[in-house]
């Protein structure tokens, strides 16, 4: 079936999140090259290496030199998934925008689907697993966790928790984000759906991870996110503190300084 253009082939920004990711990132960017090709002429890739431990960050590099469309950010150190994602949605200089993790549990190749589903009266398309490939303890966790944020955050998802989402980069002239952990996919979607943005949602597979292991499913990792689950609760819930004005958004807050990209851009 022939994938309608989004927005007739406009730009787009794809980047991964990406920690001690070393066996999967190459065949992430690679395949997100051949998938990004396919549906527009104008785009970039970009890897956000989390400060790992691995030769991530060498792998990032060598196929930013293979691909004259890939970027490569390195944080100095690790700074946690949130802080990743606010990295690469600072980097994205096209009008759209598609991440996904760099540990293959989902298939670039997807993005069509996604691609498809985004109409002009469309401004986010997210995924949600048609069925979980992880460990049962981490299936029943991970249903009780999205149970918990719909129902404090009335959120209206099938899948908050699903990282496959293509969106339009004006979101981020509207709203900010600030979390570092990975409650940041809580934060954004609640602060999306807030602000009135129209979300569709498109099922997507969800594959095992063979390589490294997740970050989020330790118990001292759990009670940390359940206590910052709260905090954002108040924040926004309660207090409603991102509908005030004098929100600074995201795509006006500053980039840190101490990123090393490469290739270097040029200076002005």
């Amino acid at each position: 079936m022939a994938v309608v253009p989004a927005a007739q082939a406009a730009g787009l920004s794809v980047f991964f999140p990406a920690y001690n990711d070393s066996g999967t990132i190459a065949s992430m960017v690679i395949r997100a090259v051949k998938a990004a090709s396919e549906l527009t002429p104008d785009f970039e890739v970009i890897v956000v290496d989390d400060g790992s431990a691995d030769s991530t960050a060498e792998i990032a590099d060598e196929l930013a030199r293979t691909y004259p469309q890939v970027r490569a950010i390195h944080h100095p150190r690790n700074r946690d998934y949130g802080a990743a994602l606010r990295t690469g949605f600072r980097a994205a200089q096209k009008e759209l925008i598609f991440y996904t993790d760099g540990d293959a549990q989902y298939d670039p190749a997807e993005l069509a689907a996604l691609w498809q589903k985004l109409t002009p009266d469309a401004d986010l398309v997210n995924g949600y697993k048609i069925s979980r490939s992880d460990p049962l303890h981490r299936i029943i966790i991970g249903r009780i966790y999205h149970y918990i944020v719909s129902v404090l955050f009335g959120l209206k998802l099938r899948d908050v928790d699903c990282d496959f989402r293509l969106m339009r980069r004006s979101i981020f002239d509207r709203i900010n984000l600030e979390k570092n952990s990975g409650i940041i996919c809580v934060e954004m979607m609640k602060k999306i759906q807030d602000a009135g943005f129209s979300i569709v949602e498109v099922p997507v597979h969800h594959y095992h991870r063979a390589f490294g292991q997740s970050q989020f499913f330790n118990y001292r990792r759990l009670l940390r996110t359940a206590r910052d689950l709260m905090l954002l609760w108040f924040a926004l819930v309660v207090r409603r503190e991102h509908l005030r004005p004098g929100v600074t958004p995201l795509t006006q807050t500053t980039v840190d300084p101490a990123n090393r990209i490469y290739p270097s851009p040029p200076r002005p």
